[in-house]
């Protein structure tokens, strides 16, 4: 592992507004700085009262604005939602204004339900086209030839790093023929994390922007000071995950002791298993989870997300992850 990174998803608490979710996203933004995150990226959702964060590229332009030197990105924005073109100028105009610090990442699926695709004025058949826009997109941060008739601007040779996201080996196969890093979406979406990987890595074509595999694995945190409290905070996401998979999607949820007194047995099973690739506990349990986890599938990269209630208890779970992480990446480079 050569870094430790964040995803944030922007979330509105039971009893706040958008408003102060992206005022959380900014002060856990410089926090993370701090604490030593390499990345830290926002993901593109819509229609979803629980996440603020639907704007993806004007939320990493605020996050930029307030942070120094960490990388910032979008992971991911969900590229069928949008023209290549506008997608390029968007980054381009970040990357412009903050030089070698804007990542993004791309996925294909919509980021929402089918009618609100619609109202994005998606084409539902549009997931046909993700390589040949993904290429479009790439073309547009090379710089610009004589013969370019279409421009990016800006954006035309600002060579913003492009990641491919997936939570399925089509992802993978992509990532692979085309010689870009790899994010997999193991922190809701772990079922073929290692068939994935596995594909990526022992098809991968080295391309301009990559020599060889650079893979990033996703794990959901939350670390507080006793493993009781971490798993009663952690009450909230397997709440909202849960109304989520039921139809009932709403903003983050107050943290219970019983899930069992709103989930019924059946989904709260589905619901831990999808959310199974994680830490949670205390500051030990958090660094032994954490260090099994990149022991057994070896990343280049980790990058950790968490939704709590309480953004104090937020930003001291991310703090704890922070700390582990480093210690981990500590060992690692003196063995």
């Amino acid at each position: 592992m050569h870094h430790f990174s964040l995803l944030d998803l922007s979330p509105i608490p039971e009893g706040g507004s958008a408003a102060d979710a992206l005022s959380n996203t900014i002060d856990l933004a410089c926090q993370a700085e701090a604490s030593g995150y390499h990345r830290y990226w926002l993901a593109e959702h819509h229609n979803m009262p629980g996440i603020a964060s639907a704007a993806t590229a004007v939320v990493i332009g605020a996050v930029a604005s307030a942070t120094k030197t960490i990388r910032v990105g979008a992971g991911g924005v969900m590229l069928p939602n949008h023209a290549p073109l506008v997608i390029a100028e968007q980054f381009g105009t970040l990357a412009t204004l903050f030089p070698e610090r804007i990542d993004l990442g791309l996925g294909r699926a919509p980021g929402t339900d089918g009618v609100t695709a619609q109202a994005l004025r998606r084409h539902m058949e549009a997931n046909d086209n993700f390589p040949q826009d993904v290429v479009e997109l790439l073309g547009y941060f090379e710089d610009a030839s004589d013969e370019a008739r279409i421009r990016a601007v800006p954006g035309q040779g600002t060579h913003v790093p492009v990641w491919i996201l997936g939570s399925s080996l089509y992802g993978a196969q992509l990532a692979a023929y085309l010689g870009l890093p790899y994010a997999f979406a193991s922190h809701f979406a772990p079922a073929m994390l290692d068939d994935a990987i596995a594909t990526y890595r022992s098809t991968f074509q080295p391309s301009q922007w990559l020599a060889k595999p650079y893979f990033m694995l996703a794990a959901g945190v939350c670390a507080a000071a006793t493993d009781d409290e971490a798993r009663y905070l952690r009450s909230s996401q397997l709440l909202a995950f849960a109304r989520l998979r039921t139809g009932r999607p709403g903003k983050l949820p107050h943290p219970i002791e019983d899930l069992t007194s709103e989930i019924s047995a059946p989904v709260l099973a589905q619901v831990e298993q999808a959310l199974s690739c994680s830490a949670t506990g205390s500051p030990e349990t958090v660094q032994r989870e954490l260090a099994a986890l990149l022991e057994r599938y070896q990343p280049e990269e980790m990058m950790v997300t968490g939704m709590i209630h309480d953004h104090s208890a937020r930003l001291r779970s991310f703090d704890i992850a922070a700390k582990a992480l480093s210690d981990i990446l500590g060992s690692l480079r003196a063995d």
